[in-house]
């Protein structure tokens, strides 16, 4: 008995000295890489002209982001666009977001450039109700938890975040975990967020600022505008509206 009470005596102790050595991390860069599943999300807009012209669209998508924080506002924005082959059809939709988070007064501003209109949304941040799992999985080099949220009431959500990285956001405007979110995906939009390096920096908070350009509004009024110009679209304007609005 004293052998086993010694034993765990000195588990302990490495736990405690792993605890004090580990790095947590405020002033971020961050890479993700944003994948859309093409011929997915097209089958199930419409299934028969799907299967007529599927041979004519790329099977999927990847765009590239880049998220930068000071440690209380950040910054996500498009690096390098997405290539789709020549002669093939499809063009990614919301990949110009530029979204500006300020988390210390829960609000964000950003630029959303929707077809011939650019909107400079000024709103709080999105609200997700969020549920934790006990999954877990490594993420360019950092444990993260899983956890399922929903937007909207309606909009299903998984992530995977970090408490390593004590910043509440993540890829676009989704936030509102305890840690940074380096995971995410949105069945929905069939398409992922994935970080694919992580770098500590010592960010210039003056090169974390919001876009300035575009008509000013608010998420509802955005999400008004574009249910009366995409009503006639269906579904296919019912997940670009999602996309313009996460």
């Amino acid at each position: 008995m004293k052998k086993q009470t010694i034993l765990f005596a000195i588990a302990l102790l490495f736990v405690l000295i792993a605890r004090s050595q580990q790095v947590f991390l405020d002033k971020v860069s961050i890479d993700y890489v944003k994948t859309v599943a093409v011929w997915p999300l097209m089958k199930e807009i419409e299934p028969e002209w799907f299967e007529q012209s599927k041979d004519h669209m790329p099977k999927e998508t990847v765009s590239y982001f880049n998220f930068t924080s000071d440690g209380n506002k950040s910054l996500y924005k498009r690096t390098k666009e997405a290539e789709v082959p020549r002669g093939m059809w499809f063009q990614p939709f919301a990949d110009n977001n530029l979204v500006y988070n300020d988390y210390t007064t829960g609000t964000t501003i950003s630029q959303k450039p929707v077809f011939e209109e650019t909107y400079l949304i000024k709103d709080s941040l999105i609200h997700i109700k969020w549920k934790m799992t006990a999954d877990t999985r490594i993420i360019a080099g950092f444990e993260c938890r899983k956890a399922v949220g929903i937007l909207f009431d309606t909009v299903a959500i998984f992530a995977f975040y970090t408490d390593e990285i004590m910043i509440s956001g993540g890829p676009e405007g989704i936030n509102g975990l305890p840690g940074m979110i380096l995971g995410v995906g949105i069945p929905r939009l069939h398409t992922t967020w994935f970080a694919t390096k992580v770098e500590a920096t010592d960010v210039n908070s003056k090169a974390v600022v919001p876009a300035t350009k575009g008509k000013n509004t608010t998420r509802n009024n955005m999400l008004g505008s574009l249910d009366k110009a995409l009503k006639e679209w269906e579904e296919w304007g019912q997940k670009m509206i999602l996309a313009f609005v996460i």
